[in-house]
C-alpha cells in the first residue's frame, strides 16, 4: 500500500507520471501496531519516512524521566532523524506508534535517485528543507517566549485534526508546558466560545 505516497509525489513534488513507478519501488512498506517503537535512543536511524496511515510521535526523555515531544506526524507527513541518517550518528531519540501505523520508508539514495531523475522533485525537497527549518524556528520561538495560550492556538492550526486522536498529556509535552496548565487555557479559551477549525 503506497497510495497516499504516490499521490503525494504526484500531487505536491508534481513528479512526472514516467518517474512515480520508478521511484516507488525504491521504498519499502513497514506496519508498526500502536505502542510498537520505530526507534530508540543508540540506534542509527537508517530511513526517514512518510506517514501512510497512522500516527507517529518523535521524542526525547531527559535526565530526570521527562518527556519532550519533538514532533508528531499524522497521514502525509515525513519524520526522522535528520542528525543520525545524514551524520550516521546514534539517535538519541524514540519514535514510536500512537495508532496502528502504515510507514513508506526510503533512504538517502532514494532522495538522490528522486533528485537526479525528477527537477520537481528536487525543487519540492528543497522547500520541505527550508519549511522544515522555518517551522523549527518558529517552535523554538514559540517555546522560550510565547504564551501556553499561544503555543496551543499554533499546535490547532499545525495540527488541526489532532486534538481528538493525541492525550492531552501528549500536546502538553510538546508544547512544553503541564497538563494542568493546558487545562486551563482550553477552559479559557472554552468561555470565550473558541472552537478549533
Amino acid at each position: 500500500m503506497k497510495q497516499n505516497f504516490y499521490n503525494y509525489l504526484k500531487n505536491k513534488a508534481l513528479v512526472k507520471a514516467e518517474h512515480l513507478a520508478q521511484l516507488t519501488e525504491l521504498v519499502s512498506v513497514k506496519e508498526f501496531k500502536k505502542d510498537e517503537f520505530l526507534l530508540s535512543p543508540g540506534q542509527i536511524c537508517e530511513r526517514a519516512l512518510f506517514v501512510e496511515k497512522g500516527l507517529v510521535r518523535f521524542y526525547s526523555i531527559d535526565e530526570e524521566g521527562k518527556e519532550h515531544i519533538v514532533q508528531f506526524a499524522p497521514e502525509n507527513w515525513f519524520v526522522g532523524d535528520r542528525e543520525s541518517i545524514y551524520f550516521r550518528k546514534p539517535s538519541v531519540y524514540y519514535m514510536d506508534a500512537i495508532e496502528d501505523t502504515t510507514v513508506i520508508l526510503f533512504d538517502q539514495h532514494f532522495v538522490e535517485t528522486a533528485s537526479e531523475i525528477s527537477p520537481e522533485f528536487r525543487n519540492y525537497n528543497e522547500y520541505l528543507l527550508q519549511n522544515h527549518i522555518r517551522h523549527l524556528q518558529n517552535r523554538i520561538n514559540l517555546l522560550i517566549g510565547a504564551s501556553a495560550e499561544k503555543r496551543y492556538l499554533d499546535f490547532i492550526k499545525l495540527y488541526p485534526d489532532l486534538t481528538l486522536r493525541v492525550p492531552q498529556w501528549m500536546i502538553a509535552s510538546y508544547l512544553g508546558i503541564t497538563p494542568e496548565s493546558l487545562s486551563r487555557v482550553r477552559k479559557e479559551l472554552s468561555k470565550r466560545n473558541f472552537k478549533p477549525a
